[in-house]
């Protein structure tokens, strides 16, 4: 039982100290900031070309590699009363997933590759329910269904998240 308790405090004191490193969450958050800023999120000005699009995401994606420290980081920042980070822990999970090479969960990542057809795939669309998905900070099924095609028509879609949720 002290064995127990003593791993529950010592990641728990780690997890704390991750989540203190100032200039680990502040990059993190500003990279955040960006990609928001970039899709017209927040009061910023959309970038309407979508190859810039890209090419912004693909440099942000070099500078942070560690999509499940990312989750660890928005989990704690929810489970201290942070709604606002309820869709990053999503996101950051889905983008985890994807870079072990699984399958997304939730659904968040919508790419094109190519100039092929904007997809989710690949993705478990039964694990999570769609009322799951809500808490999160995530679309329907059928609203991110809408979102493809919204992507794929070059524009960005206005249901990207539900009513009632803030990033």
């Amino acid at each position: 039982m002290r064995f127990i308790l003593f791993f529950f405090t010592a990641a728990a004191m780690g997890v704390a100290a991750l989540a203190q490193d100032t200039n680990l969450h502040t990059n993190v958050h500003e990279l955040y900031l960006q990609d928001q800023g970039d899709r017209g999120v927040g009061g910023g000005k959309a970038v309407t070309n979508w190859q810039d699009l890209v090419t912004r995401d693909n440099a942000r994606r070099g500078r942070v590699r560690d999509y499940l420290l990312a989750h660890v980081l928005a989990s704690v920042a929810v489970a201290k009363g942070d709604s606002k980070s309820l869709w990053i822990s999503a996101a950051s999970l889905d983008r985890y997933l994807q870079l072990i090479g699984q399958t997304q969960v939730f659904g968040t990542q919508y790419q094109s590759k190519d100039d092929k057809p904007y997809t989710q795939e690949a993705y478990n669309r039964t694990l999570i329910p769609d009322a799951l998905r809500l808490v999160f900070c995530v679309p329907s099924l059928k609203q991110q269904k809408s979102n493809v095609a919204d992507f794929n028509a070059g524009k960005y879609p206005a249901g990207i998240l539900p009513a009632g949720c803030q990033r």
